[in-house]
Formats: structure tokens, C-alpha cells, sequence
């Protein structure tokens, strides 16, 4: 009977045990989740953040006047070289009168370590919400290597020269240390080289080196390395917005080769003029896209791309595309004053820019994406009929809430056409 009740006993405590760690990850991932890794707030606006979680802290900077008030304590606390204490069980209020950034630690009932959050204060911004098709042409910034693979001889064996020594993702810069930026010029290169070793100048991560490698000589005069390579890539998309000073965001999202599936290293770029031909409606499992034509022609040129990021494609745009996106701004709405409700996207998908009602689902401040802080819904009846919800092009379109920009489309439910994902406005700004 003794033997019983110790066994129960171990059984219980076992159990209690298991109950409280689940219960602690629990408390810890929910608090994580609901704190965002970052905070944006205006310069000289107060702004209140109700967190509701049992974490505390300290908010401190080296460099700037700030303050903040504790909801219940109402006193403030100047801290340009210490810090002040937290507790985001209750209201927050930060405010401050200069730009700058601070840090927030965050421990969990004030004692376990759980994440430092970077709070920057931002200038309050308007922006001209843009919506239009725009067609995208970029040259990388030297060769693209796509692959490696064999080349047959003159002796009629098979050769795979560039095994081991180049690999997917890698940017040839240089042949024999002279620049090259073009798959144009890497031939005409190599043929000069004839049966001699050339020396490839390599981009790999951050890493910069040369290797030696023989060319194949496939038919008489003519050398191949055994690999295939990309230059440049075009495509179509939406225009976000446009600053009074003429830059500009698009997309979202970054552009990556189709075949690495590697963020393009930019060498420069081109906005065009697009028109759009057809609309391919979205159904589950197959995303739809709009269809275009890009007019290359210079009098059809927008602007310079001059960045490749994450969070979209920046650049400066000319006096044509001020005249068409037009001059109405917006101010821009930071991701904790967003809403799960109402809002709507602004894009042009039938040679008409429109906006179209959505609903904002789940407004995520720490998403696995940077991409992917923003799920809705599209609710609008006429953009269903034209898209079935969102498709290939339309990323970048801006999403408004209350009169201000929000955020930026960015992908689509793949399952489900009529669900998609956004950025956050605050997030693109930052490239």
C-alpha cells in the first residue's frame, strides 16, 4: 500500500511539474508574440501601447531626451543616460521630442531574460499613395550563376569544368581582373581566352575571391565554363507610393531569382510604363496573375531603381510618374494603431485605379516573414469578379485604414486566392 502511495505521489508531483512548464512556455511564447521586435512611434506625439502581459524591464539611451509614463504611477522620468523602470502589465505611454532610438529589455515576471525591443522615433510622414502598374527591368550586379553542368568537347567527351569550383548563387564579377556586367561580355571574354586558364573574380555572400578555371572548347573557337548565368530580369508589379520628393516604393517584397530563390544583388534598374493585357483569375491552388506589356521605349521610362531589399524595391522616379500617380498624400499609420476590420487596397487591375474594400484578419507584430505582418481578406464584389482575389501583380498595391497608408500587399493564400498578406508601411520605410 506504502509502495502505492509513493508511486501516485511521484505521479502527482510528475504531473504538477509537467503542468507548470506548459504553463510557463505558454506565458512565455504568448508574452513574446505580443511584444513586437520593434516600435515606431512619431516624434512629439504621445502613444499608448497596452501590452497586458507579466513582463517588466527597463527602457534606457546613451544619446537622446526621452520620457515615458507608467499607467497608475503617472510620473516621468528623463533618462538621457540611464534608464526607467517598465512594466507592461500596464498601459505604456512613450513619448518624445526628438529622433533617436532606445532599447527595451523584456524579462518575464522581471526575472527571465525574453527579447530586446528597439524603439525609434520617426518623423510623421505623408505619402502619396500610388496603385499603378509599373513594369521592372534589373541588370544584376555582375553574373548570376544559376547552375553548374556538362559540355561536350571537341574530342566528343564530357567535361563539367566548373564542378566544385563555382556554385548557385555566386556572381561572376571579373574575367582576368577586368570587370564584366553582362553574359555578353563573359563570352566575348572567355572566346579571347582561348585554350589559356582564366581567372574569375567570385561574389559569394560577402566573400570576394578568384579561382582558375580552363574553358571547354566545344567548337573550334568556341569556350564554355559549363554553367548556366543570368544578367538581368524583368517583370511586372505595383507601384506603392511616391514621396514629395520623388521617391518611391514598390512591391513589398523583394525581387529573387526564380532559380536560386536568392535576393537579386542590384547593379541598377529601370521603371517603365506597363499596360495591362488580361486578367488570369486566382482558383485554390493556383495563383492568378495580370498580363502585360512593359514599353521599353525611353519616352516610356518612370524612374531609377537604385535598391533591391526584403521590403521592396526603392528608387527615384521622374516627372512622368509624379503626373500619374498624382499629388493627393496620405499620412502613414503604424502597425499597433492597426485594426483587424475594415480597410481597403488601392491597385489598378482593369485599366481603371480603384480602391477595394478588404478585411484586415490578424495583425501580426512579430511575423516570420517581414513580408507578412498583415493578413486579410478581399470582401469587395467587383475585384473578386475581375481577380477572385488577389493575384500576380498586384503586390505593392497599398492598403489604407482610416485615411492613412498602412501597408502593402505582398502575397496571396495559395489555398485560398481571396486572402492575402501585406507588409507594414513602417517596415518599407526602413530600407
Amino acid at each position: 500500500m506504502n509502495n502505492r502511495l509513493k508511486i501516485y505521489r511521484r505521479i502527482l508531483i510528475g504531473c504538477t511539474c509537467l503542468s507548470v512548464c506548459i504553463l510557463f512556455c505558454f506565458m512565455y511564447m504568448e508574452s513574446f508574440n505580443r511584444i513586437p521586435s520593434s516600435i515606431h512611434i512619431f516624434e512629439g506625439q504621445e502613444q499608448s501601447f497596452q501590452f497586458r502581459v507579466p513582463v517588466q524591464g527597463n527602457l534606457y539611451s546613451d544619446a537622446y531626451d526621452f520620457e515615458a509614463v507608467e499607467a497608475g504611477d503617472f510620473t516621468k522620468s528623463n533618462i538621457p543616460k540611464n534608464s526607467i523602470h517598465i512594466d507592461l502589465q500596464r498601459d505604456l505611454i512613450l513619448y518624445s521630442e526628438k529622433n533617436g532610438s532606445y532599447t527595451m529589455n523584456c524579462k518575464l515576471f522581471g526575472i527571465i531574460p525574453m527579447k530586446t525591443v528597439k524603439v525609434s522615433v520617426i518623423e510623421d510622414k505623408n505619402l502619396i499613395p500610388a496603385g499603378i502598374p509599373i513594369g521592372i527591368y534589373m541588370k544584376t550586379d555582375g553574373i548570376l550563376v544559376i547552375g553548374t553542368g556538362t559540355v561536350k568537347g571537341l574530342d566528343g567527351l564530357e567535361y563539367e569544368p566548373s564542378e566544385y569550383l563555382l556554385r548557385t548563387g555566386d556572381y561572376i564579377t571579373s574575367v582576368d581582373n577586368m570587370e564584366i556586367n553582362s553574359k555578353a561580355e563573359l563570352i566575348d571574354r572567355l572566346q579571347n581566352s582561348g585554350n589559356d586558364e582564366v581567372v574569375l573574380g567570385i561574389r559569394r555572400g560577402g566573400d570576394e575571391f578568384q579561382i582558375r578555371v580552363h574553358a571547354v572548347e566545344t567548337l573550334p573557337g568556341e569556350y564554355k565554363l559549363g554553367i548556366w548565368v543570368r544578367d538581368n530580369t524583368q517583370g511586372i508589379g505595383t507601384l506603392t507610393y511616391l514621396k514629395e520628393d520623388g521617391e518611391f516604393g514598390a512591391l513589398g517584397h523583394g525581387i529573387n531569382d526564380a532559380d536560386t530563390a536568392d535576393l537579386m544583388e542590384l547593379y541598377g534598374g529601370t521603371l517603365y510604363q506597363t499596360e495591362i493585357l488580361s486578367i488570369v483569375k486566382g482558383k485554390t491552388g493556383t495563383p492568378g496573375e495580370l498580363t502585360g506589356v512593359i514599353n521599353y521605349q525611353e519616352e516610356c521610362v518612370l524612374g531609377e531603381i537604385t535598391d533591391n531589399t526584403s521590403g521592396g524595391i526603392f528608387g527615384i522616379g521622374n516627372e512622368e510618374l509624379r503626373r500619374e500617380v498624382g499629388s493627393d498624400a496620405l499620412p502613414i499609420g503604424l502597425k499597433q494603431n492597426i485594426k483587424t476590420g475594415p480597410a481597403t487596397i488601392l491597385s489598378t487591375v482593369d485599366g481603371i485605379r480603384s480602391e477595394y474594400d478588404i478585411k484586415i484578419t490578424k495583425v501580426d507584430f512579430n511575423p516570420e516573414s517581414v513580408n507578412k505582418g498583415i493578413v486579410f481578406q478581399v470582401t469587395d464584389p467587383e475585384l473578386l469578379e475581375l481577380t477572385g482575389g488577389i493575384v500576380q501583380g498586384m503586390s505593392g498595391s497599398p492598403i489604407i485604414q482610416d485615411g492613412k497608408i498602412i501597408g502593402a500587399v505582398t502575397h496571396v493564400f495559395v489555398q485560398d486566392s481571396t486572402k492575402g498578406f501585406g507588409i507594414f508601411i513602417e517596415t518599407m520605410l526602413e530600407h
